[in-house]
Parts: structure tokens; C-alpha cells; sequence
């Protein structure tokens, strides 16, 4: 039973779908942001730190498909020499330029 709480309790936490932003949250995602790529730490860190509270969960959910990624392909979105897959991926990306 305490190890079903325990896991109830970090979902609850760690749910990008939260709509209360919780310190441990806001915690893992600036973890999941630092990169191997020099440039992805710091646009990702900037942006984590500046809108990250702000987004809808939709956004939160898109921005954790970009952290699933491996650093090329996201580099490449970012600096738009590939493009989105979807609509609301590139209006992410924009926030995420406007950094």
C-alpha cells in the first residue's frame, strides 16, 4: 500500500497535465533540459525559466515530446532547419525562438 501511495503521489507531481505547477515539477523539467549540446542548455534553461509556469498543459505535454528527443533533431527544430511535425509544435517552437 505505501509503495502504491508513493507512486500515486509522484505522478500527481511530475503530471505535466498539473494544473498546479509544483516545485519537484518545475525541478525535473530543468533537469530533463540540460543537454549534451551546449546551445540546447541554454535556450532550453532560458525558456524553462521565463515561460515554462506559463504554458497550457497542451504545451507542457509538446515540450516534454521535445525533451524525449535526441539533441540533433531538436537542435534542428530549433534553429528551423527542420521543420514541425504538427501545428502546435511550431507555435511552441516560436516561444521557445523568442527566448
Amino acid at each position: 500500500m505505501r509503495n502504491e501511495e508513493r507512486e500515486m503521489r509522484s505522478e500527481e507531481v511530475l503530471s505535466p497535465r498539473s494544473s498546479v505547477l509544483s516545485p519537484e515539477l518545475l525541478q525535473r523539467v530543468r533537469w530533463r533540459c540540460r543537454r549534451g549540446l551546449l546551445e540546447l542548455d541554454i535556450v532550453l534553461g532560458r525558456f524553462v525559466e521565463a515561460h515554462y509556469a506559463l504554458l497550457s498543459d497542451k504545451e507542457r505535454q509538446i515540450f516534454e515530446e521535445f525533451l524525449d528527443m535526441p539533441d540533433n533533431p531538436l537542435w534542428d527544430m530549433i534553429s528551423g532547419r527542420q521543420d514541425a511535425v504538427s501545428d502546435e509544435q511550431a507555435a511552441l517552437l516560436e516561444k521557445i525562438k523568442s527566448v
